[in-house]
């Protein structure tokens, strides 16, 4: 796809759903993609702030390959200010540090040196690096490789619709289902509701995360609306994780969430019908359950997988398979 479009005198930047309307030498929202004159110029593509190897589980992706790893990769900038960012350091930082550039290729060839399933675009947000994600993901592709997308949901339509083929798995953050709430991180509800309705229709794999930010979006109602959206408008069977807040950033002065709340949360999701409701940042043993037999299929405690009883993929009980991509050998 072309990243831009012209209008005017100015070009507009088709990365995310700001659709930031640039003047010659002028930087989006982001902080990080510039009209050069005559295209768009994603000014840290090659320069990466962060680059780790993680468990899948990290992500949260609890359907996607299970207990494999993954190559993950961030930049700077963002295109929202959340004032509770757990990586901060980097989301919100502007100076871009050149001193080493990290071509598509290299980055493969580091996923296949450390044995990684996948590249997860990650960290901050990857939409706004998403011409070198893409780069990437195609070469990964070619590789044999999985592409992941750990993002909050605010793409542009385009590139929504340019995933297709191109990134294996979403996890996207689904914040809150307030307007308003939105508003003070920088975007909009409605466009993040339609990318994920979008990125279901398109058949690639999807997970939701809420992170419950005490007195911001804890209410019992708000999370109804969040986990009814997802069985009502994506469908039971797509994964949710709520997730637990620590005090970060500009939220120091906030407590963390109690277990209590997320016990209510994942009571919620599974009254609404959720089949997946996992917790996530505290511990907690989160299990598979088969939807058919209600067999354990997977246990996980933090990041580690305790045991996966899927044989050739499927239950191991009743043979039904789950909901995900599952490794089938």
């Amino acid at each position: 796809m072309q990243y831009f479009t012209q209008k005017d005198e100015k070009l507009v930047c088709l990365l995310c759903n700001h659709y930031c309307h640039l003047s010659p030498n002028q930087v989006g929202l982001c902080g990080v993609n510039k009209n050069s004159g005559n295209t768009i110029e994603c000014l840290m593509y090659g320069h990466l702030a962060a680059l780790n190897i993680d468990p899948v589980e990290k992500k949260p992706l609890y359907h996607f390959l299970p207990n494999t790893k993954t190559l993950s990769l961030g930049t700077i900038g963002c295109n929202f200010h959340c004032p509770f960012c757990q990586n901060w350091g980097i989301s919100q930082e502007k100076h871009i540090d050149n001193r080493h550039y990290y071509s598509p290729s290299d980055i493969v060839q580091s996923a296949l040196k450390y044995k990684c399933a996948s590249i997860s675009y990650t960290y901050n947000e990857p939409t706004i690096f998403y011409p070198y994600a893409k780069d990437i993901a195609v070469e990964a592709k070619k590789a044999g490789l999985k592409n992941i997308y750990v993002s909050n949901g605010y793409e542009s339509h385009e590139v929504i619709m340019d995933m297709k083929g191109v990134i294996d798995a979403c996890n996207i953050d689904l914040k809150s289902f307030n307007p308003n709430y939105y508003k003070q991180l920088g975007g909009k509800l409605d466009p993040i509701l339609k990318n994920l309705k979008t990125l279901k229709a398109l058949g690639i794999w999807l997970e939701v995360t809420t992170l419950i930010v005490p007195t911001k979006n804890d209410s019992l109602q708000e999370l109804n609306a969040i986990a009814s959206f997802i069985r009502n408008e994506l469908d039971e069977n797509t994964p949710w994780h709520i997730s637990a807040f620590h005090p970060e950033f500009k939220e120091q002065n906030l407590p963390k969430t109690s277990l209590a709340l997320l016990q209510k949360a994942y009571a919620i999701g599974k009254e609404v019908g959720l089949n997946y409701v996992y917790v996530g940042n505290v511990s907690f043993d989160n299990i598979t359950y088969c939807t058919q037999c209600h067999g354990a299929l997977i246990k996980r405690e933090q990041f580690n997988v305790v045991f996966n009883h899927l044989v050739q993929g499927k239950c191991p009980f009743c043979n039904k398979k789950p909901e995900g991509v599952f490794d089938e050998n």
